[in-house]
């Protein structure tokens, strides 16, 4: 989808991501705003994963918002990874590494960063990192494997989703929920 090369005041919002559950977040939220994914090339190492999220979110939000047609409008990036450890995990490449990361979390805490980077009209850049403590309950091997071939881990990181079938996996939240979907609208919408 490519932006319109106008004054949008019905959307002068654009996020720079094709994910859905951004898009769900934003929607409830009540912006209104339209999707132009990046195809900026992310980072894969950081000082730490802060600056590893934080930096991807930049880059996104840049890559979209230096496009001549989407001049005049705001755009928000967001990347999100799981941290075990200090080990990020992000998107499983299979489903054997799927099983290896649910395996990794099952009974134990992690941390889920989302970083994210606002650039408005003008320039000006605003971003941030918000952290979500998440403690898994002890999962069976059975359990895994059925989980995994619902094919549900397999686009997101740390191979769960909170917001699916990825619940029944989880034993507590200590912090912003939307965050561990991908996109922590209440710390975010001071920049929108």
């Amino acid at each position: 989808m490519a932006c319109k090369n106008r004054k949008n005041t019905e959307k002068p919002l654009i996020l720079a991501s094709s994910s859905p559950r951004r898009r769900e977040i934003l929607a409830s939220a009540g912006y209104k705003f339209s999707v132009v994914p990046s195809g900026a090339e992310e980072l894969t190492e950081a000082a730490n994963p802060g600056a590893l999220v934080r930096g991807n979110a930049l880059i996104k939000a840049r890559e979209v918002a230096s496009r001549p047609e989407c001049a005049g409008q705001k755009v928000l990036g967001a990347d999100t990874v799981v941290v075990l450890d200090g080990e990020v995990l992000g998107k499983p490449r299979d489903a054997a590494e799927a099983k290896r990361m649910l395996r990794a979390l099952s009974g134990r805490e992690h941390f889920v960063l989302t970083g994210y980077a606002v650039i408005y009209p003008g320039g000006e850049e605003k971003s941030g990192v918000c952290s979500t403590r998440v403690r898994f309950r002890e999962l069976g091997g059975e359990e895994i494997d059925s989980y995994v071939a619902t094919g549900e881990p397999l686009d997101k990181a740390g191979a769960y989703g909170i917001q699916e079938r990825g619940a029944g996996l989880v034993e507590s939240v200590d912090g912003d929920i939307d965050n561990v979907i991908g996109l922590p609208i209440g710390e975010i919408k001071k920049y929108l």
